[in-house]
């Protein structure tokens, strides 16, 4: 089951608190928001062009360029299949204002084309809703985010989430850890908790791990976890331009696993927020509060 992400939007905003620290484009290329944004310029111009009114007309192209630019910039992780198609009907559309026949039918071939777009990627800005589960216990697996930066006084966000809700929660989490070494701490770990929340592969993303090697950590990882008939949810990372790979691995492990992946905006609804983070990045104790909160919005109807 899922909930659009419009209807937990008030209980997440009220969970991070705070003002949007992040500046607006780069929260709207991490959040994938800037998809949304693009199709709708592009569809604007394709609508435009179809107008007689003369400065509509020479509008199309500006709108359409910063469309286009906003679509490329939010690796939004569609199918190629598809992205295939709707650079056809582009192609189609910019040649016909040189085929005076073509413009009856290829603007609106291409506004299908994008609006059909848009909706194969709204499923994925929806947020999960777990089955209850066989008890109130959440093993948490995850990188720096979670584990922090080693502070002996650092508390994090898995400790406040089970001194503050009643959850049974294993922590194993580390800094710098990646899909791989993930595997290998959870190895030597037995999983307790019915529950499994993953945030990993920031480090994957922003290291040395190509996608593939990324494919294959992130595979044998969801493999180890899901077993045994645990719930399973993945955080989607927040992708920088041009980064579209990691997000579609993500995606279609997540299918194939049976794992229920977080919408990308949730997790920045935290990271994003004012004094967060210490460096962007690594949660600030009034971060670590926040995330808290958010995470238990999302494992609560598992835990009624």
């Amino acid at each position: 089951m899922t909930q659009p992400l419009s209807q937990l939007s008030p209980r997440i905003t009220q969970a991070t608190g705070g003002r949007l620290e992040m500046n607006p484009i780069g929260y709207q290329v991490a959040s994938g928001h800037a998809f949304f944004t693009g199709i709708a310029l592009v569809i604007f111009a394709a609508w435009a062009s179809t107008q007689g009114h003369g400065w509509l007309r020479r509008a199309t192209a500006i709108v359409f360029l910063i469309g286009v630019t906003a679509i490329t910039i939010s690796s939004t992780a569609i199918s190629y299949w598809w992205y295939g198609v709707a650079a056809v009907a582009t192609l189609l559309w910019i040649a016909s204002r040189y085929r005076t026949t073509w413009q009856l039918w290829a603007p609106w071939t291409m506004i299908a084309t994008w609006a059909v777009a848009a909706l194969l990627e709204m499923p994925y800005h929806t947020v999960p809703k777990l089955q209850p589960a066989a008890s109130r216990s959440l093993t948490v697996i995850g990188d720096s985010v979670t584990a922090g930066m080693g502070a002996e006084d650092e508390i994090t966000w898995p400790t406040i989430l089970a001194r503050n809700h009643d959850i049974a929660v294993q922590d194993i989490s580390h800094v710098g850890e990646t899909a791989s070494s993930a595997l290998q701490r959870a190895q030597r770990e037995p999983i307790a908790g019915a529950v499994v929340l993953l945030e990993i592969g920031g480090n994957d993303l922003l290291g040395s791990t190509t996608s593939a090697e990324f494919a294959a950590d992130l595979d044998a990882l969801l493999t180890y976890v899901s077993s045994r008939g645990r719930q399973v949810l993945l955080f989607e990372l927040p992708l920088p331009p041009l980064c579209h790979e990691y997000g579609r691995i993500q995606r279609a492990l997540s299918l194939k696993h049976g794992v229920v992946l977080v919408p990308k905006g949730v997790l920045l609804s935290v990271l994003a927020r004012e004094g967060a983070t210490l460096d962007t990045i690594h949660l600030s104790p009034r971060g670590h509060e926040r995330m808290a909160n958010v995470v238990y919005e999302l494992v609560r109807p598992g835990f009624p």
